[in-house]
């Protein structure tokens, strides 16, 4: 008869039950790291624990980020955990899928027939964005050499932009003139463009989809504005299409709006692919209209891992598993899929709009038609009204929405608005369930009006 021994396993009895581990009777390790390993799923069932006090993403409504991927998207993403977008001799597939996506994203943008554009990722349209205003600074800088005039003082005319811009002023030495909002107005108009571009304007941003309103800036009417501009003064200034979440959208919600490379004056363009371009956190575009556009002594040739490499970016190694997601997007959604997915998205946003316009003490700014899948809006009578919109965010956190408001930009400011954004993934039904909550809220701040705040300022908003 076979002889067998018992084994001891006690010590592995220990760590069976992740929350009678050993680990678990700890406070996790948070300014050192610990002086032994423990077992992989106690880690990760303790920091999975962790993250549940995060908020949750399908009720985040202040966020223009992805929140939502198809397994496709997961399971290319883990392919890819290896792949680093900087070693284009390492992995030259991913780097032939990047130019893949810089001659779709040209193509949408009807970049000229003939012509030769430029472009490439980025982390995020943030970084697009900042690279688009280098380009801006060097044109402008090379045209005055070249003419023997000055160039100490250049700046940016823009409207209500995203904090990103007022970095790459002070990042890069640039005056950023930001045009004030007028009454009644979304964002930048072509004739407050005289009063602040002159011979040191390296370019002027349009926005196409205003973080503050959702709004389109009207791009052919300051293009037709910086025109005459030109004809009275001598001034070409450029146009940089900052379409961060727009470039997405109006390709196919609104492709009879002219705002891309159909205008000749427009130089550039970026925008984010993790935002309504459906790709999962972060990646983003920048495309100029021909390759000259993009001054060479940006463009660093770098001898690095076995080959020679033209490279323009402020970061150096990132991850590609993003820009491969967004060429599975390409290819599984097409056009017609774009199309449905921001025709869904833009139709929750409109019967939200109505459904808050009923709700009575509010007046809409955007109603979601004609630009982004957003509806903002303001309390029709603030002296009037017992709550705040602050007030009214805190209530509808309590049930775990995150509605963000804040205050419009200068010469606006004294108006508080919110905002939400209806992203892919955010479901008419959740929308009903909003306005449920909304319309609870209203009728308990109404009957039980908060307390007057502190005179010190509030924020509801930090996206």
């Amino acid at each position: 008869m076979a002889l067998h021994e018992t084994k001891d396993v006690h010590a592995q009895d220990a760590d069976t039950d992740v929350f009678a581990s050993t680990l678990s009777g700890q406070i996790l390790p948070k300014y050192k790291i610990p002086e032994d390993h423990s077992p992989t799923e106690v880690v990760y069932e303790l920091l999975h624990n962790e993250l549940l006090l995060d908020g949750n993403a399908a009720q985040n409504l202040a966020t223009f980020c992805t929140t939502w991927s198809d397994e496709g998207v997961h399971r290319l993403m883990n392919v890819c955990l290896d792949k680093n977008m900087i070693d284009k001799d390492e992995y030259p597939q991913t780097a032939e899928i990047e130019s893949r996506c810089v001659n779709i994203l040209a193509d949408l943008w009807n970049a000229p027939a003939g012509a030769t554009a430029a472009g490439c990722s980025t982390t995020g349209s943030s970084e697009a964005a900042m690279l688009g205003g280098l380009a801006l600074k060097w044109r402008w800088r090379e045209r005055r050499r070249a003419a023997g005039l000055p160039t100490d003082r250049p700046n940016l005319v823009c409207g209500p932009v995203q904090i990103c811009w007022e970095k790459f002023a002070r990042y890069f030495d640039v005056e950023l003139r930001q045009v004030p909002i007028e009454a009644d107005a979304t964002g930048l108009q072509a004739h407050q463009l005289a009063e602040y571009v002159d011979e040191n304007t390296i370019g002027v941003v349009a926005i196409l989809g205003v973080t503050y309103t959702c709004d389109y800036e009207p791009v052919a009417e300051i293009a037709a504005e910086l025109d005459r501009i030109q004809a009275e003064h001598g001034w070409d200034i450029p146009i940089h299409v900052d379409g961060a979440s727009g470039g997405f959208v109006a390709p196919f919600l609104h492709p009879d709006v002219v705002w891309d490379f159909r205008l000749e004056r427009v130089a550039s363009v970026n925008t984010s692919g993790h935002k309504y371009g459906l790709a999962p956190l972060g990646v983003g575009w920048i495309i100029w209209r021909t390759a000259d556009l993009l001054p060479a002594d940006l463009v660093f040739k770098v001898d690095y891992l076995g080959g020679d490499m033209p490279t323009f970016a402020l970061n150096f190694s990132r991850p590609g598993g993003e820009i491969i997601a967004q060429y599975y997007l390409f290819l599984r959604l097409g056009r017609a899929g774009y199309r449905r997915v921001q025709e869904a998205c833009a139709e929750t946003a409109q019967y939200l709009a109505r459904q808050i316009a009923d709700l009575g003490p509010f007046t809409l700014l955007y109603d979601g038609q004609g630009a982004l899948p957003a509806v903002s809006y303001k309390l029709t009578d603030p002296d009037a009204t017992p709550f705040s919109l602050y007030d009214l965010s805190d209530r509808l956190r309590m049930r775990g929405w995150q509605v963000p408001s804040y205050p419009l930009p200068a010469d606006r400011d004294g108006t508080v608005i919110q905002r939400v954004l209806v992203r892919h993934g955010v479901t008419r039904d959740q929308m009903a369930l909003l306005v449920t909550d909304m319309r609870a809220a209203v009728e308990h701040l109404t009957a039980t009006p908060p307390p007057v705040p502190a005179a010190e300022p509030r924020s509801g908003f930090h996206h």
